[in-house]
């Protein structure tokens, strides 16, 4: 059989065609996270003949990810798999024709550019600033382009970026959110259909961009919210060089380098992890108790907040410094810190 029999009905559309489809075929992808966005992203481009996919996460399957996380099952949650290999044995089964390289690590500073370099493309399959920002220094830095990809609640957003054609992530939210500041997923919930919404709009930018389809490619910000049916476009495509950019103009790869960003401690003795910021922020309790209070009991004063989720006990501190205690493994505290307080 003609190995590309199997994309047939994908090379008879236009914009794609043989041509488009050996493209994709010799395409190597890095997909930065593998929960909601990142297994859709993962199945779309793998059935559209993805030739390599790099599969990065730093979590375990969960009963509550089943809801809106399409590559995963019951008998994960039972095995208790590591996303990346739970969901690269489901897309080998898809696609057996393509290379699909499972990386179980938490995505930072120090192994970012390594994971990226040898790819045509970075895909955001997180649901963290901290790792987007990181992701924009690395496509900057590298020259490789990206699409963002974000959604909490009902609303979502999609933008790609090209470095040197469109403003980079920092062009047009020159900072991250401070944690607390915005909802998660575990405080604010999230919808399944925007999830599909947004990966799917982001798989098509990645499309266009691996067949060499620039011209078709999506140059603004697109917002959706699906239950209050808002569909915008904001044009930031004017933002291109006429901003102080620190990454793309001054070429200040400030998450790289460590300026920005979280750290971890491990409290000696007390089974508790510290996490903070290298560039402290200033929280809003009020606001942080209002997302959080679905989750059971908050209390706060000026000088701290406190709550507990399952066998965690976390205390915020205004900076954004927390300590969680309950564990000594500094990745499950990050993964905690980035569920409940933020990113």
């Amino acid at each position: 059989m003609n190995p590309l029999e199997r994309y047939s009905r994908q090379m008879r559309f236009y914009g794609i065609g043989e041509t488009g489809q050996k493209k994709l075929l010799a395409s190597r992808v890095a997909l930065c996270g593998c929960g909601a966005l990142g297994t859709v992203l993962a199945n779309v481009l793998v059935r559209a003949g993805v030739g390599f996919v790099r599969v990065i996460d730093r979590d375990f399957v969960e009963t509550s990810n089943l809801q809106r996380q399409v590559l995963f099952d019951e008998n994960d949650v039972i095995e208790s798999l590591p996303k990346s290999e739970a969901a690269t044995k489901k897309l080998r089964a898809i696609n057996s024709a393509v290379t699909i390289e499972p990386v179980v690590t938490d995505i930072d500073r120090t192994n970012i550019e390594n994971l990226c370099r040898d790819v045509d493309l970075i895909l955001d399959g997180t649901d963290n600033f901290e790792v987007r920002y990181l992701i924009n220094d690395v496509s900057v830095k590298l020259g490789k382009p990206w699409v963002y990809g974000g959604c909490i609640g009902s609303h979502g957003q999609v933008l790609p970026i090209i470095p040197g054609k469109t403003p980079c992530l920092r062009c047009v939210f020159e900072a991250a959110p401070a944690p607390g500041e915005t909802g998660t997923c575990e405080t604010a919930g999230v919808l399944g259909p925007i999830v599909n919404i947004v990966a799917s709009l982001q798989a098509t930018e990645a499309m266009k961009i691996l067949t060499g389809n620039l011209e078709q490619m999506n140059p603004e910000l697109t917002y959706l919210d699906i239950w209050e049916n808002v569909h915008k476009r904001i044009k930031v495509a004017p933002l291109l060089g006429k901003v102080d950019c620190p990454c793309c103009q001054r070429r200040r790869f400030e998450w790289l380098d460590g300026e920005h960003g979280s750290q971890t401690t491990s409290l000696c003795g007390r089974n508790a992890v510290q996490v903070s910021h290298r560039v402290p922020g200033k929280l809003n309790f009020e606001e942080m108790a209002r997302h959080l209070s679905m989750m059971g009991k908050v209390t706060f004063n000026k000088f701290l907040l406190k709550f507990n989720v399952d066998d965690y006990e976390f205390t915020v501190f205004p900076d954004g410094r927390a300590i969680i205690k309950g564990t000594d493994d500094e990745d499950k505290a990050r993964t905690l810190y980035a569920k409940y307080v933020g990113h």
